[in-house]
């Protein structure tokens, strides 16, 4: 039986909470590739993350372990040690999703391998010195901001649609979901935080989400496009925006009212993540998230022993 969340009514904002990287594992056997019964296309876009998110949260660490020298503020320094620790295991966790699904009739390579030229050709390093190469650094921090406040919308939808339950979604699947959701809302503000700390400057982070928030749209366009596809097993053909609709509708995806609204705060002047998501309720999720708690009973099993 999927995990109830609890109700956010019910539930108030703690204090930071230390992150830290949860050492957690997920057991694919017997993982249908439209893990949502009867929902091909539901199953695919969501599938998407597992296609962007090992590249991109690599990339993340990459950023973010650069960054790291240049912050002076000592719990700042700490939350972004914990973020790093957590996109790592983010990356591995869904890579093992890819792995599957290329042994089992959904070759995601040669997609992938796009993904992957996207962030070494164009947001990787470059042949810069002093100034120049501080400021690339910040304007990455500042795409890693924006793209950070959608991940927490996500997060904070998975944690919170009754949709993917009723439709009887996959445990494993959902469980992965919403463990990863869970911490992208429990540190949604490191990475602006981080930015503002090392630049801050507003035409910077809104010029940041104009080129992060279309990349991002136009790449899950086209790796659902990539997954209907080559979907030998369902044969499902192409996407069609109708069919966004209806799984929005059935709260199995989040929809583009949703990624909308969500975009528009971002564009405010008084914009902070902590409004985006409740601590609390993923910490709830959390403590009873079937991965994490194997993952802290490994851990308290290892800890004697060091």
């Amino acid at each position: 039986m999927a995990l109830k969340m609890p109700s956010i009514n019910r539930l108030h904002e703690p204090a930071k909470v230390a992150l830290n990287a949860r050492d957690v594992h997920f057991d694919w056997t017997g993982l249908p590739l439209a893990w949502i019964p009867g929902e091909v296309f539901a199953s695919h876009l969501v599938n998407v993350l597992h296609l962007l998110l090992p590249e991109g949260e690599r990339w993340f660490v990459k950023v973010f372990s650069e960054a790291l020298p240049l912050i002076q503020d000592e719990q700042l320094r700490e939350e972004v040690i914990g973020f790093i620790g957590q996109e790592g295991v983010h990356a591995s966790s869904h890579q093992g999703v890819l792995d599957y699904f290329d042994e089992h009739g959904l070759d995601t390579r040669a997609y992938v391998a796009q993904v992957a030229d996207l962030f070494q050709r164009i947001l990787g390093d470059r042949d810069l010195t002093g100034r120049a190469k501080e400021e690339w650094l910040v304007q990455r921090v500042s795409i890693v901001a924006a793209i950070e406040h959608l991940t927490a919308v996500l997060g904070n939808w998975v944690l919170n649609t009754p949709g993917l339950d009723a439709a009887g979604a996959d445990e494993t699947m959902l469980d992965l979901l919403r463990w990863h959701g869970a911490e992208e809302v429990e540190h949604r503000a490191v990475a602006y935080d981080v930015f503002q700390h090392l630049d801050g400057r507003y035409f910077q982070r809104i010029l940041a989400y104009g080129i992060g928030g279309p990349a991002l749209i136009w790449l899950w366009i086209q790796g659902v496009r990539y997954l209907m596809e080559h979907d030998t097993v369902n044969r499902p053909g192409r996407p069609k925006v109708s069919s966004w609709l209806r799984a929005s509708a059935k709260g199995l995806t989040p929809g583009p009212l949703l990624m909308a609204t969500s975009s528009l705060k971002f564009f405010s002047p008084w914009y902070h993540p902590d409004h985006e998501g409740n601590t609390a309720q993923a910490v709830a999720y959390l403590a009873k998230s079937p991965a994490a708690l194997r993952a802290d009973a490994l851990a308290a099993e290892v800890a004697p022993e060091q």
